[in-house]
């Protein structure tokens, strides 16, 4: 058993997934099939080498992009734990968000949606709501909070994922009015979260975390993907 006096401290990096084709105006087929461009790939090195130790566990999403992104951190290391989460990206549009179709081309029924300001309101007949999005972030949280494992464990998620988590965790909203949609959408108006974004968060109780933005993002030089979306 771990000495909880030598055991190193508790963290958690939510990591955005490296640029995407979808990201790079590409079209994709559906919200979870888009893989990633070189620079995503070479922002997913970066990301593996940023590491200061063996993480105690490795999560990531079952979209592509994100999966694609947690392959070197894996291949670094081999021995750490690896499970896949409903960290997904927020799919809001659901079949709205049609086979061989770009960000662009999406770009008015995504702004239909955010100007309906409805968090109860599924789009495309299969789409995922407000509501659903901030309980699945919560969830998270509370999950990754109540995580026995000592040090680092890595999330490779999303950029609206992250803003969720983020505002809930700030707000302590979980179930938010029209008029609290609208704030987050604000939110992440005014926020940027590129590809390959690192926010570490550090147990607080009585809270769920403590949160430090910047201190572990990746620099961007080589370029940056495009904003949350």
């Amino acid at each position: 058993m771990t000495d909880p006096e030598t055991a190193p401290p508790r963290s958690v990096w939510l990591i955005r997934h490296g640029q995407s084709e979808s990201n790079a105006g590409r079209p994709s087929n559906g919200p979870g099939a888009s893989p990633l461009t070189p620079l995503g790939r070479r922002q997913a090195d970066h990301i593996a080498a940023l590491l200061p130790t063996a993480p105690s566990l490795i999560v990531s999403s079952a979209f592509v992009r994100a999966r694609e992104t947690a392959m070197p951190t894996r291949a670094r290391f081999p021995g750490a734990p690896y499970e896949e989460w409903p960290v997904q990206e927020f799919t809001y549009l659901g079949s709205l968000h049609g086979p061989n179709t770009t960000n662009a081309q999406r770009l008015p029924y995504a702004e239909a949606y955010w100007k309906r300001s409805d968090p109860s309101h599924v789009d495309g007949g299969d789409g995922e709501s407000f509501q659903d999005l901030i309980s699945r972030a919560r969830a998270t949280l509370e999950s990754l909070a109540a995580r026995p494992e000592p040090g680092l464990t890595v999330v490779f998620t999303h950029g609206l994922f992250i803003c969720a988590a983020l505002w809930t965790l700030l707000t302590g909203i979980t179930e938010p009015t029209p008029e609290q949609m609208r704030a987050f959408r604000r939110f992440i108006q005014i926020g940027r979260t590129p590809n390959g974004t690192i926010v570490e968060l550090r147990p607080a109780p009585p809270d769920l975390f403590t949160v430090t933005l910047g201190a572990a993002s990746t620099p961007h030089a080589a370029q940056e993907g495009n904003p949350a979306k």
